[in-house]
Formats: C-alpha cells, structure tokens, sequence
C-alpha cells in the first residue's frame, strides 16, 4: 500500500502539502509522509479519502500492481529536474498498468507482438532494414501511414501525450507478467506538438521499442533512423522525390511533408540520409526554414492524432456491464446516459429470452469478477488502522 500511495502522488504531481490540503486536513502531510514510509496505517476512512484526493478506488491503493512496469528508454539530455522526472515516471507507470487490466478484462493480452529489443544493430544505417523489417512483420505494404497512433494500437501498444516541460521528447515502457513476458507496452510523447512532431515522437519510441543498439551504436541517431525510415520507407521516398536532386521548391516539399506526414525539419533530413540532396543542399534549407520561423511553427501543420483504444474499450466495459460509471470516471470517460438496460422500464419491455439472456450475462461478469479478483476481501479482515494511539487528526 505504502509505495502505491506515493506513486500516484508523484503521478499526480502532488506534494504532501497539497495532497493534505485536498483531504481537507483530515490529516497532517506528515500522518501521508507516515504512510507512505510504511511507519503507519491509514484507517479505513483515511483510505477512502485519500484514494478519492487520488482520483482512485480505494481498493487500487490497498492491492498490488498485477504487472512489472519497466521503463525502456528516456531522450539522452532530457534535463527534466528530479520532480518532473519522477512525476511522469510513476504517471506512466500506473497508466499502463490500467491499460493492462482492462485489456485483460477484455480477453486482449494475447494482441501483442512485437519483440521487445528483437533487432540488433551496431550501425544507425541498420536501423533502415529494420524499419522496414516491422512494417512487413505487421502487413503494413510500403504507403505512408494514415494514423501513427491507430497502428501502434492495433498492436497493443498503447499512445499518449502527456503535459510535460518542454525538455521532455518522450519516453517507452513495457509491462510483463509474473512469468516476465511481455503482455504490453506505451509510447508517450509531450503533448502540445504538431501532429507531424508528435507522430516522428512515436515512431522514435518505437525503434527503442524495437531496437538492440551495440555498444558501438548511437542510440538516440538509431531510433531516429529507424521512426523516419517507418514513416517514410526508403522506396517509396526514391521513387516520390527521385534518386538524386539538386533543386527542390517550397511547394514540392510542403506537399512531400503532408503525404509522410513529417515536419519539414524532418522531411529534409531523412532526404539528406537517403543521399537525395547534398549535406550543404541540407544546411541551406535550414537556414532557410530558420529565417521564416519555421522551426518553431511548422507550415501547414497538423492537429495531434488521438488515441482510441482507452475509450472504446471503457464505453464496451460500460455496456456489457463489467465497469460502473464510476470507475470509467477515474479513466476521464463519461458514462453515456443511453447505455441500454439500465432502466427498469427498458428491461421490462424485452422479451423474456432477452431478459434472461441479459441476466446470465451479468452472472457470468459478476462471477468473474469476484472469482479472479478476491482483493475485496481484504477490507472484511480489518487490519487499517493507524499504530499507536489514534489521533483525531491523524485520521
């Protein structure tokens, strides 16, 4: 419990003050700083309290995390301050870890299939073949991708951009079973970006994903490598811009940016890797695009992608009845009032098959429910209270 309770502080970016003054000092920062230390038991009402200044059941901070969350790679210099840093730590930790349980509440953790650090690589270069390399594994064919976030959940990868400082680029995670396989993982970028800047983040994230750099290899220039060459395959950018230019318009690259869906910063340095124009072609492109303000507001720029996932399968929960309004709260979802069957007078009017057809269903969730999740059970034992003398405003 103890951990539990100063991870999700840390997500939320709280500190003890402040998550204190949201209980509206029901307790001191230094009754938390005692949970959290393991040196004392909130009682049951404390519990309550503190996992609604949370924004969590009750029961999230009493059990422990089904899955190990392991964070695979942070932007080399990122700079964030131990604070920040800790804050979007423990965030995508417990994020991922929600997004695991529901996928194991809807049968899906058998959806993921990408080898986690399965291609090495001692040069950046390599990071070419292995882009290609996935985007056969997964039947993506050689167009440019629609919808970065969609392709990254149709495998099981979970997308999100999180507010961040604006030295945050981004950050990958993997969640493994009890047995260490890896059931999931999540991709975050800082949001704010351009769609363009946003998709090359996921991509980027993904070739960490995916990569096993040597000791010989840069990391960061490989990923990289890797996000430009899945977004723009080598062929298709040969045969949509030629082998060798020495010229280019300003039209021809904006419309080249809007068909990868890259920034032009990006665009014309996958064109420099590929030997499509000169280094000095490249920098003076550069300069052009610094001295109309480019590089800090991309030209026809497009809006973030958004994930789906979470809320398809939170409004499906909703609807078959395995997730109360409640809980779809605490992902930010809204329970649709329409939902069928929630009425009396709704059920009513079905037929008696459909009646009992809906009822089994619900007897079938329910057993479910409390036949894999008896962490309930806890809360019949006793056991939360403070040590010591209990204190009136030490809850």
């Amino acid at each position: 419990m103890f951990n539990r309770i100063k991870q999700l502080r840390l997500a939320r970016g709280l500190s003890l003050e402040l998550l204190a003054s949201r209980m509206d000092g029901l307790v001191t920062k230094q009754s938390i700083s005692k949970y959290e230390t393991g040196r004392a038991k909130p009682s049951n009402v404390v519990l309550v309290r503190l996992a609604s200044a949370l924004g969590v059941k009750a029961i999230t901070l009493w059990t422990e995390p089904g899955y190990a969350i392991e964070l695979l790679a942070y932007r080399k210099g990122s700079g964030l301050q131990k604070k920040e840093k800790e804050r979007v730590e423990n965030h995508v930790r417990f994020a991922l870890e929600q997004r695991v349980k529901l996928q194991e509440l809807q049968g899906q953790l058998d959806r993921f299939n990408l080898k986690v650090g399965g291609y090495p690589i001692s040069r950046p270069e390599q990071a070419e073949v292995a882009a290609e390399s996935l985007r056969q594994t997964w039947n993506l064919g050689y167009d440019p991708i629609a919808s970065m976030v969609a392709v990254l959940e149709d495998h099981a990868i979970h997308a999100e951009s999180i507010e961040a400082n604006p030295r945050f680029d981004g950050i990958s995670a993997v969640a493994r079973d009890d047995k260490g396989k890896t059931v999931s993982a999540m991709l975050v970028s800082r949001a704010g970006l351009s769609g363009e800047r946003q998709r090359l983040n996921f991509a980027h994230e993904l070739g960490h994903l995916f990569l096993k750099c040597t000791s010989s290899a840069d990391e960061e220039k490989a990923a990289f490598r890797f996000g430009a060459a899945f977004l723009a395959p080598r062929d298709l950018m040969v045969a949509d811009a030629g082998a060798r230019r020495t010229a280019f318009s300003i039209q021809e690259l904006l419309l080249l940016k809007q068909r990868y869906g890259l920034s032009l910063q990006a665009l014309l340095y996958r064109l420099r890797d590929l030997g499509i124009i000169t280094e000095g072609h490249y920098r003076q492109w550069c300069m052009e695009i610094r001295s109309r303000g480019w590089s800090k507001k991309e030209p026809r720029e497009t809006v973030e992608e958004k994930p789906q996932w979470l809320q398809r399968t939170v409004q499906k929960a909703l609807t078959e009845g395995y997730m109360s309004a409640y809980e779809a709260s605490l992902f930010g979802i809204v329970a649709d009032a329409a939902v069928p069957l929630r009425g009396k007078r709704q059920f009513a009017k079905l037929p008696k098959t459909e009646q009992a057809k809906y009822l089994h269903q619900q007897a079938d969730a329910a057993l479910k429910h409390y036949s894999t999740d008896e962490s309930w059970k806890e809360f019949q034992k006793g056991g939360l209270v403070e040590h010591g003398r209990r204190k009136p405003q030490e809850g």
